[in-house]
């Protein structure tokens, strides 16, 4: 989760709500918490590669389980390459596209080589995008430049940018459903899943809140909703640009954690599809000596290699955010089923509302791209389902 989000999404976030950013980050909190509790409890009940997409399936039925599979292929996909495109745009602007195809390529590499080699890089990642956090944290609430009465400046973006940004935001915390889907390469899979999402999403949590008003403060809603990179121009006006340098090598090196991760999630899930035979049946070939889905990894690989060389950063990031609220939607709604007690179905019953009404706050393109890749999928599923009874019969 702590990766290229925090680094890239606060800016059209407070271009969205203006002073309401912080109401919008605790929104997007608040719903990846209800999210995450569904997750925890489904994962403890189903610990098998897939995540919701195997719960969508057990719990309401084939088709609710291939749109959450379908939603978070094609959503994820397009967030590799947002995060492949924010390397680029970091480290070479002028060869941006380049510099994501190969950011691409060398994390497959990795990936390919086992769950545990990328364990260990992820660890080394966060470890390095944390620093980098806190010195701006520390710089821009330290300095004589900044002011705490920006944090409620400016002009306010009204419920509707509040929820925009919100939508925006949740981009940044979504992450823990890649932890689900490692169920069958973790130890203790029904113990450990449950404790590790809700732990993840408030480390998060605080490092986000933590960055977000210490450059609320130095640049104020509007300086920040204008910005192209947030953090860096924090800094610089916290009257330190001798940091700029480091931020940008860290905003990178957040992105290629953040590629890193869903790389692996959406391979697994491209496993767990292709099982089932809603996607290619060869993807869910095994390596014999790794473990992983080895076929998988590299389809995925090729497919946002594409996309890095080729989409406009913005576009994809829209379009991913409206594809993981639908994935969490089916999520919430599968764990809604887990119990009679209208006490107990009152988290999930509340993650599926604002799944869906932060979903269709987006900008619109966004949500009509979203909306179109759906129906596609929903055709696809259509099709297949009808070829499948005309050969059985």
């Amino acid at each position: 989760m702590v990766g290229a989000g925090v680094f890239a999404a606060l800016a059209p976030a407070a271009r969205a709500a203006g002073s309401g950013l912080l109401p919008a980050l605790a929104l997007a909190a608040a719903l990846a918490y209800a999210n995450a509790l569904s997750s925890a409890r489904l994962a403890a009940r189903y610990p098998a590669s897939g995540g919701t997409y195997v719960y969508g399936r057990e719990r309401l039925g084939p088709f609710w389980g291939y749109l959450a599979g379908w939603s978070f292929v094609v959503g994820k996909t397009a967030s590799c390459a947002a995060m492949a495109l924010t390397v680029g745009v970091y480290l070479w602007p002028d060869r941006a596209h380049a510099v994501a195809v190969a950011a691409v390529v060398a994390l497959t590499a990795v990936n390919y080589g086992g769950v545990q080699k990328s364990a260990r890089l992820t660890r080394l990642i966060v470890v390095m995008v944390l620093a980098v956090l806190a010195s701006v944290v520390v710089v821009c609430l330290g300095s004589g430049e900044s002011d705490a009465g920006r944090l409620g400046a400016g002009g306010s973006g009204g419920v509707g940018g509040v929820l925009q940004a919100a939508g925006l935001l949740f981009f940044a915390f979504a992450g823990y459903a890649r932890i689900a889907t490692l169920g069958e390469e973790v130890r203790n899979p029904s113990r450990t899943i449950p404790r590790a999402i809700p732990l993840a999403l408030g480390i998060a949590l605080v490092v986000y809140a933590s960055v977000a008003i210490a450059v609320l403060s130095a640049l104020g809603s509007s300086g920040l909703g204008s910005a192209t990179a947030p953090l860096a121009d924090a800094v610089r006006a916290a009257g330190v640009p001798g940091l700029v340098p480091v931020v940008r090598v860290g905003a990178a090196v957040a992105a290629l954690g953040s590629l890193l991760a869903l790389v692996l999630g959406v391979s697994r899930t491209t496993l767990a599809m292709a099982r089932d035979g809603h996607l290619p049946r060869g993807l869910s070939a095994v390596h014999p000596r790794h473990r992983l889905p080895h076929r998988a990894e590299l389809a995925v690989g090729a497919v946002v290699a594409v996309l890095a060389a080729t989409a406009d950063l913005r576009g994809v990031i829209g379009f991913s955010s409206f594809g993981v609220l639908v994935y969490y939607a089916v999520a919430n709604a599968s764990a809604w089923t887990l119990d009679t007690c209208s006490l107990k179905r009152a988290v999930p019953a509340a993650g599926l509302v604002g799944c869906v009404v932060l979903a269709f706050a987006l900008p619109v393109v966004s949500v009509l791209t979203g909306v179109g890749v759906l129906v596609v999928g929903v055709l696809v599923y259509g099709v297949r389902t009808g070829v499948d009874r005309a050969t059985s019969r």
